[in-house]
C-alpha cells in the first residue's frame, strides 16, 4: 500500500495493520477507531480528519505523517516516531504518547488535555496555542519551544526543562513547576495564579507582566529575571516572604 490511495473515508474500524507498509499511504477522513497499527510505517502519510480513536500506534512510524485535524483521542502512541509531523489542530486528549519522538512536530492548536508525554522529545516542536491543560510533562524537554498562548492550565510540569522556552500569554495556572528549568524563559504576560515554582531555576527569565497572584515561589531562583509590572499579590517568595 505504499504510495497508495485506498479512499477518503475508508472504514477500517478493527482493522489489524499491525507492520504494514503504509508509506504515503492516503487515509484522509478514514475511520480508524481501535485499528491495531503498532510497529506499522506511516511515513508521509495523510491521515487529515483521521478518526484513530482508541488506535493502537505503538511504536509506529510517522514522520512527517500529516495528520492535521485527525482524532486520537485515547490512542495509543508509546514510542511512535511522529518527527516533522503535522498535528495542526489535532485532537490527542488522553492520548499515551510516552516516550514518542515529537521532534519539529508542528502541533499548533493541538488539543492535548490529560495527554500523557512522559519522556517525550519535543526538540523544536511547535506547540504555539496549544491546549495541554492537566497534561502529564514531567522531566519532558521543552528547552526554546515555543508555547505562546498555549494552555497548559493544572500541567505536570515537574522538572521539566523549559529553558529558553516562549510561554508569552500562555496560561500556567495551577501547574505544578516545581524543580523546573525556566531559565531565560520568556513569560510575559503570562498566567501563573497559584502556580507551583518551588526551587524552579527562573535566571534571566522575562517575567514582565506575569500574573503570579498566590503562586509558591519557595527557594526559586529569580536571579536576572525582570518582573516590571508583575503581579505577586500573594504570592510565597523564594526567602518565604508573602507579597500582601
Amino acid at each position: 500500500m505504499n504510495g497508495q490511495k485506498i479512499a477518503d473515508y475508508a472504514f477500517l474500524r478493527g482493522a489489524n495493520l499491525s507492520n504494514a507498509n503504509l508509506i504515503n499511504a492516503n487515509l484522509a477522513n478514514a475511520i480508524l477507531t481501535n485499528a491495531n497499527l503498532s510497529f506499522a510505517n506511516l511515513s508521509g502519510a495523510r491521515l487529515f480528519g483521521a478518526n484513530l480513536i482508541s488506535a493502537d500506534l505503538g511504536i509506529a512510524i510517522l514522520t512527517g505523517a500529516k495528520l492535521a485535524g485527525a482524532i486520537l483521542v485515547e490512542a495509543n502512541l508509546l514510542g511512535a516516531n511522529l518527527t516533522q509531523a503535522i498535528l495542526v489542530m489535532a485532537n490527542l486528549s488522553i492520548a499515551n504518547l510516552t516516550n514518542a519522538d515529537l521532534t519539529q512536530a508542528n502541533l499548533t492548536n493541538a488539543i492535548m488535555i490529560n495527554t500523557n508525554l512522559t519522556n517525550a522529545i519535543l526538540t523544536n516542536a511547535n506547540l504555539t496555542t496549544a491546549n495541554l491543560a492537566k497534561t502529564k510533562l514531567e522531566g519532558v524537554n521543552l528547552a526554546g519551544v515555543g508555547l505562546t498562548g498555549a494552555n497548559l492550565m493544572d500541567a505536570d510540569l515537574t522538572t521539566a526543562n523549559l529553558s529558553k522556552a516562549n510561554l508569552s500569554f500562555a496560561n500556567l495556572s495551577f501547574a505544578n513547576l516545581t524543580n523546573a528549568n525556566l531559565s531565560y524563559a520568556n513569560l510575559q504576560s503570562a498566567n501563573l495564579v497559584m502556580a507551583n515554582l518551588s526551587g524552579a531555576d527562573l535566571t534571566g527569565a522575562k517575567l514582565d507582566g506575569v500574573n503570579l497572584r498566590l503562586a509558591t515561589l519557595t527557594n526559586a531562583i529569580l536571579l536576572g529575571a525582570g518582573l516590571t509590572h508583575a503581579n505577586l499579590l500573594g504570592a510565597v517568595m523564594p526567602d518565604g516572604r508573602i507579597i500582601t
